[in-house]
């Protein structure tokens, strides 16, 4: 059997090694589950995350004497679905949901606490939306960003919005504090789907579901918005339909049937 190369910077390694074993991993880690695990002393583990907290890829969470994966790493992975097949493979999915449901659809990722929208297929004779491709807004008020954070571990929520300085708002409605948003959350995960309500721009409504990878994460979430003083529409039907155009995408990335 060949002899495995020696990494030529053994901290480099390390760091990588670390924040692998962290996204692989259902909630945050101890540092000394961490160390065991990885078999690198318990002291350099430390330091490590230290230097990595600094930059924002990981979070302590002194309460619980844990560690998980911070904003920068969420950039991380906003960035890479941005680059890789996501909006190529849910452009077309995106396209025949908007013609079953007669509106618009959209398909975002998580970046730090704002999603990202990657895809949007406007329906015919339908207004232009905010979530035009490129454009950030707070994930805890919309319904995509909801339909994601609902599918993360809570603590990993509580890292991201930690009081209500993280919270923003943009029309005075929406959670304005942990607690309010732990309770949509809860709410999202009891119906299956998430929803708002004239939260991101007054007069539209959305309703999202999650496309969760291989590891159960949300990769992305698909939404569908309609203008709430038009033709009447059933908001049961179309988290429906939304929520079986994330599961077809989900199966499509890799994520077993």
């Amino acid at each position: 059997m060949p002899d495995i190369p020696r990494p030529q910077v053994p901290a480099a390694d390390q760091t990588l090694r670390i924040l692998s074993l962290l996204a692989r991993q259902p909630g945050p880690m101890a540092a000394q589950s961490i160390a065991t695990t990885l078999r690198i002393p318990r002291s350099s583990v430390y330091h490590l995350l230290a230097t990595l907290e600094q930059h924002g890829y990981v979070v302590h969470l002194p309460g619980d004497r844990r560690w998980g994966l911070g904003t920068a790493a969420f950039e991380l992975g906003g960035g890479y679905a941005r680059q890789q097949p996501l909006a190529r493979l849910g452009r077309p999915l995106l396209a025949g949901l908007s013609d079953r449901v007669g509106e618009s659809a959209h398909l975002a990722v998580l970046a730090g606490r704002d999603v990202l929208y990657i895809v949007e297929e406007r329906a015919p004779r339908r207004p232009a939306l905010v979530t035009d491709v490129g454009v950030r807004l707070p994930a805890h008020l919309t319904a995509t960003g909801r339909a994601m954070l609902a599918a993360l571990p809570r603590e990993q929520v509580r890292a991201l919005f930690p009081d209500a300085t993280a919270l923003t708002q943009r029309h005075g409605a929406g959670p304005a504090t942990p607690r309010e948003l732990r309770e949509v959350l809860r709410l999202v995960r009891a119906d299956g789907h998430a929803s708002e309500n004239g939260e991101v721009t007054p007069g539209f409504r959305s309703v999202a579901a999650a496309v969760l990878d291989h590891a159960g994460w949300p990769a992305a979430a698909v939404a569908i918005t309609w203008p709430a003083d038009g033709p009447p529409h059933d908001a049961e039907a179309l988290a429906s339909a939304a929520s079986g155009t994330a599961a077809e995408l989900a199966r499509r990335i890799g994520r077993p049937a």
